[in-house]
């Protein structure tokens, strides 16, 4: 795989932008084995305009700016070219660089009367008028008459390279097969397709990607819409990585069989260009959002829970450990190993094990209000006699599943509750709230000394 940062523009290029893109492909494990940036190959660039300009296929322009009546404008009124600089003798543009006045090397767009290309270019003569053409692997064959295409820039004034000049040349050096790009480019891709016939390159196939939108159906922007469009995003969010990708496949495209949930493997076998939609793809997401879940679209998040909820226990606890790690919490992983089944059902985000599962990491469990401790139906009174009866009953007993279960149901019998209603108190004093994972799992995790001290922190309070 190769890297290549199209870095040009140089307001837009900085460290952190960079290294945001580097992080989030290592998150994705979209690694590579070779990297360039565009703003390095700049020899590549002036070469490939050297040799576009040698074919008389492109001009030096001496205007400071576009301006006056001497403008050529299309049918919208844009402008396309000044006749001056496209039509100044060879010599005397010579004559004028030589002596060090600034220029911009400009595309000579074909215009009516003009020859060009051979029978299989891009450009051709149909319907009156001189069109250029090219296939789009999802928007199908793209016509656009040259008359509306302006003489644009190879290089800046400056000499830098434009991003047209710079991507062409880059993609006919690396020998790049495919274009697949955001359907905002298929305008410039009629420009494309000139400077690649004209540097004797053969076009790469394009397909052009409908749109990712916020809900009110302006083009996502990290401008405008903040880190919501940034891979580390839902990284630091707790995403799984190949549910993200997921995510984002489905995002313009969709399997025949419409299928959501897949693995990268079944992506891989499903995609093809033939299944992109051509519609731009709605992002949902709330602005501003009430809670984290918010922030990102529900069927990200499903598709997240859903992943989280079918990965082999070893594997989802091998990714909780270091969230739980770096939150200050010296766990073993053999202990994150026995609570990861107790909580995989109740995350939809890595990071919620910190709420999920925090009674488990701590050794002092924050306050909670003593009146949780009152089963349904029950009283303050009943309570505290459950409490104090399974300190009395818990000391003796094994701290497995079956002899808990045996145990504490006993203890409700005698003490002629329900079982619910001995559970309940003994849940919130050892987990400090009412909904938790499975009792006596748990109560497994904790151990005995744990879950007897929590007992008798619990009895204080109801008393």
């Amino acid at each position: 795989m190769i890297l290549r940062l199209d870095d040009t523009d140089v307001e837009r290029n900085t460290d952190a932008s960079v290294n945001s893109i580097f992080e989030g492909l290592k998150w994705l494990d979209l690694g590579w084995e070779e990297q360039y940036k565009q703003s390095e190959r700049g020899a590549l660039h002036r070469k490939t305009a050297e040799t576009i300009f040698e074919k008389g296929l492109a001009y030096r322009d001496f205007t400071p700016a576009h301006t006056g009546d001497s403008e050529r404008s299309g049918a919208q009124g844009t402008w396309l070219f000044n006749p001056g600089m496209r039509e100044l003798p060879r010599a005397e543009s010579d004559r004028r660089a030589a002596a060090g006045e600034p220029f911009a090397l400009r595309f000579r767009v074909p215009r009516e009367g003009t020859v060009w290309g051979q029978p299989s270019s891009a450009v051709r003569f149909a319907e009156g008028k001189l069109q250029v053409h090219f296939t789009d692997a999802v928007y199908g064959e793209q016509v656009k008459s040259a008359a509306d295409i302006e003489d644009f820039a190879l290089l800046r004034s400056d000499g830098m390279p434009t991003y047209h000049l710079a991507s062409c040349a880059d993609d006919a050096d690396l020998r790049i097969s495919h274009i697949i790009r955001g359907q905002d480019h298929l305008t410039n891709t009629f420009k494309h397709v000139l400077i690649f016939e004209a540097a004797g390159a053969t076009p790469p196939q394009f397909a052009h990607l409908p749109l990712l939108v916020a809900p009110d159906g302006t083009k996502l922007s990290k401008r405008r819409h903040g880190p919501v469009v940034s891979v580390t995003t839902y990284r630091d969010a707790g995403f799984l990585p190949e549910a993200f990708i997921n995510f984002l496949c489905l995002l313009g495209w969709s399997p025949k069989n419409d299928r959501e949930n897949m693995s990268l493997q079944e992506l891989m076998d499903a995609f093809s260009l033939e299944g992109i939609n051509r519609s731009n793809a709605v992002v949902n997401f709330k602005e501003p959002a009430a809670t984290p879940e918010e922030t990102f679209d529900p069927k990200a998040v499903w598709l997240n829970a859903e992943q989280i909820r079918g990965l082999p226990v070893e594997d989802l606890s091998a990714r909780l450990l270091p969230v739980v790690q770096a939150a200050g919490f010296n766990v073993p992983p053999e202990t994150m190993l026995r609570i990861t089944p107790l909580i995989r059902e109740r995350i939809k985000f890595l990071r919620e094990v910190l709420t999920a599962a925090d009674f488990f990491f701590v050794d002092q469990l924050p306050p909670y209000d003593p009146a949780e401790l009152i089963p349904q139906k029950g009283d303050a009174a009943m309570a505290l006699k459950v409490l104090k009866r399974a300190q009395e009953v818990l000391p003796t007993v094994e701290f497995k599943h079956d002899p808990l279960d045996q145990a504490l149901r006993g203890a409700a019998q005698e003490l002629g509750v329900k079982a619910g209603q001995m559970f309940q108190p003994i849940r919130v004093a050892v987990c400090g709230r009412k909904n938790a994972p499975p009792l006596f799992e748990t109560l497994e995790v904790l151990g005995k000394q744990t879950t007897l001290k929590r007992i008798e922190q619990a009895i204080q309070k109801a008393g």
